[in-house]
């Protein structure tokens, strides 16, 4: 019995010897990089025992660990060899994440395992990553990538989930030989099941897009798993809170850019935005101008063009429409959507045409994200409440084999630098955002919305101060109580070509045109053009206004 063993861990050693790679020690994970799929023998007892010899006889760096009794064996293959093996990924702390494919010993099931460095976590990361587990935990639904574990130990934390082997939908659909307005429907159906046991069970998802929705494996009508709750908050019902602005750009809803309240309507206005993207192949709202993208979307700025949107059915356009509702009290729930003759009655109501020009139109969208999938920085956005930097979600989906496009944050090269320029345009945009809100207040005489806006101590230097610089809000409060107020005739600004330099976290810088338009004394139409400067500093997550230049005439005709 004995010479039978050790002649089978020969073999088996003298063959991992052959073809595995060293890596480095990763703390209690077991990394064997193999030509093939070969399985570690079945019986749990040879595979411990296997991997300690390896360990301890056999000089490769081959790390063994004892997780949850021996019972995980984290595996990389050539199946998932290349830059999109696996995401390496760093948050804005520092800590590091990594997914490796992973078989549990005693049954030879295989999962994604997600790898936490948790050495340098603040206080604050630990409580994200415990959210996200705790999220993942709740959720058990056929449409949703499943958390199996929960492994902590010392400088490393470990989350087994699902192995989904089928990419991303999107890519999947553009390799069919057959699309159609059905299928659509099919998927949409499922993606709102998920979205439904999410709210179901008080999750709001807040980040999703199609580089989250992946397949279960190859097979024809694997079913779509929705994935990556990194943003995902908890709720209360129909709680409705401002809880940060977090998402990615094109598929925010317009409650998170204007900075109200939002719950769960926020998933419904993204899932209109992919149903969109999956009738027709590009979505309803873009520019490269981030700041118009959001004028658009707060607006609900799309339409249904020809010749694209003729060959789509009315009831798939009614659908879209109440998806993409700006009040979200207005805005169609994931049940009652489900309940859409579009998608319970799909096969009399929905159009079987093959839909050829969406799938032309889907591979160039498609192409849009592959520059930022390669290297890829994660589009998604986050501030916390408290105005934290922005926590990139850690991302499992990079599991996928290399023939699909797999969406993460940068690995292998910089981390950071796509994330990074995300995250400027977005606080550039809300130096912005809070500038013109200010500039409302002064044109509406509304002293105690300006007043909560700027800083107590504010300090500036205008035309009207005649050269002086003047500390306060008693000098600015004069103007508001005997003319701003008292003034009737309506006001317009345009702020032109702002400038925003952010200094640190926590202050920026903007300059602009401010551009005045208005009616005098005698009713006739005038204008007024000034340059000025506004100090912004952030202080309990909320943006103030220190410090205000101004040159030249005064902005307004009452300021």
């Amino acid at each position: 019995m004995y010479c039978v063993l050790v002649c089978f861990l020969s073999l088996n050693v003298l063959y991992l010897f052959k073809n595995a790679v060293k890596f480095p020690l990763q703390n209690c994970i077991v990394e064997l990089c193999v030509e093939t799929q070969a399985k570690i023998p079945t019986y749990p007892v040879l595979k411990t025992f296997l991997i300690f010899f390896l360990y301890f006889c056999s000089g490769l760096n081959v790390a063994c660990a004892i997780c949850k009794l021996c019972s995980v064996a984290v595996l990389t293959t050539t199946h998932c060899t290349g830059p999109k093996k696996c995401t390496l990924e760093r948050n804005s702390r520092g800590a590091f994440s990594v997914v490796r494919r992973c078989v549990k010993l005693c049954t030879g099931q295989e999962y994604a395992a997600k790898i936490i460095n948790t050495k340098k976590l603040s206080a604050r990361d630990h409580q994200k990553l415990e959210r996200e587990a705790r999220i993942c935990r709740l959720l058990k639904h056929p449409n949703i990538v499943r958390l199996h574990d929960s492994i902590s130990e010392e400088g490393f934390h470990y989350l087994l989930f699902d192995l989904v082997t089928g990419g991303e939908l999107f890519e999947d659909i553009v390799a069919r030989e057959y699309y159609s307005e059905a299928d659509a429907s099919h998927c949409i159906q499922q993606i709102l099941e998920a979205v439904l046991h999410c709210h179901q069970m008080g999750v709001v998802h807040r980040d999703l897009k199609p580089e989250n929705l992946l397949l279960a494996s190859k097979c024809k009508n694997a079913a779509v798993k929705l994935a990556d709750f990194g943003l995902a908050i908890e709720v209360q019902g129909d709680q409705q809170a401002w809880f940060g602005f977090a998402g990615t750009p094109g598929y925010l809803s317009p409650e998170v850019l204007r900075k109200e309240a939002y719950g769960k309507p926020v998933d419904i206005w993204a899932c209109g935005v992919i149903l969109y993207i999956l009738l027709v192949g590009y979505p309803p709202f873009w520019d490269e101008d981030q700041h118009k993208l959001y004028q658009q979307i707060k607006a609900g700025a799309y339409d249904f063009p020809s010749p694209e949107w003729d060959t789509v059915t009315p009831e798939a356009k009614n659908l879209i429409n109440q998806m993409l509702t700006i009040n979200p009290a207005k805005r169609i729930t994931a049940q009652e959507a489900l309940k859409h003759p579009w998608v319970c009655q799909r096969s009399t109501v929905a159009s079987m045409m093959h839909r050829q020009e969406t799938v032309e139109c889907l591979k160039k969208f498609n192409g849009t994200l592959a520059p930022q999938q390669t290297n890829s920085t994660k589009n998604s956005i986050v501030t916390s409440p408290k105005g934290n930097l922005p926590s990139p979600a850690l991302v499992f989906t990079s599991l996928i084999p290399p023939s699909s496009i797999t969406p993460s944050l940068p690995h292998l090269s910089s981390p950071l630098p796509f994330l990074y320029l995300f995250f400027l345009s977005s606080r550039k945009q809300e130096i912005i955002k809070i500038t013109e809100q200010l500039i409302e207040a002064i044109n509406n005489g509304d002293f105690e919305a300006y007043a909560k806006i700027c800083d107590p101590g504010l300090t500036s230097f205008e035309p009207e101060a005649l050269g002086n610089l003047v500390e306060g809000m008693d000098f600015h409060r004069f103007y508001f109580e005997n003319l701003l107020s008292k003034n009737s005739k309506p006001i317009h600004t345009t702020i032109l070509n702002p400038h925003v330099h952010l200094i640190g976290e926590d202050a920026a810088c903007i300059a602009y045109i401010r551009l005045t338009q208005y009616v005098d004394g005698q009713g006739r139409p005038r204008s007024s053009q000034s340059e000025e400067t506004r100090v912004w500093h952030r202080r309990d997550s909320k943006w103030q206004n220190v410090h205000f230049h101004c040159s030249g005439a005064p902005a307004a005709p009452l300021q």
